[in-house]
């Protein structure tokens, strides 16, 4: 379920700021015939904030590595797995419910367990692309 257009309102829009229901994600990630992947995404205008709600298949993991410039937030909405944090990527369980912070420059990694992980991230709306030195991007 997602926000209609004609509801876009604030910033870039025609009307004032109006607070709205965007999804549900218990729905979405209760879906079977949902593929892995983006399941939605937060594509509203003039938003301050992205936010993605993502499904990993059973035993799927995310490399580790490490957001230079943003904090993220990510929340279990089912399943569980594991997130790998710093440069050693020590385990932590994650199960339904759990809330992690990721500081912008910590290393991470995550991984689903046996039933998969869904979770949705939060984080400050990405900066525009720009041009970094060699050093910077290693």
């Amino acid at each position: 379920m997602a926000s209609s257009a004609a509801h876009d309102t604030g910033p870039d829009g025609a009307g004032p700021p109006e607070p709205r229901l965007l999804c549900d994600a218990r729905a979405l990630a209760g879906d079977p015939s949902a593929a892995a992947g983006v399941l939605w995404k937060l594509a509203e205008s003039g938003r301050q904030l992205d936010a993605n709600l993502v499904r990993l298949a059973p035993g799927a993991r995310v490399a580790p590595h490490a957001e230079p410039d943003l904090d993220v937030l990510v929340y279990v909405v089912s399943g569980g797995g594991t997130l790998g944090a710093g440069p050693r990527d020590e385990r932590r369980e994650l199960t339904e419910g759990a809330t992690v912070w990721l500081p912008h420059g910590s290393t991470r990694s995550l991984g689903a367990g046996p039933d998969g992980l869904v979770y949705l991230t939060l984080h400050r709306r990405r900066p525009g692309m720009r041009i970094r030195s060699r050093k910077e991007g290693s």
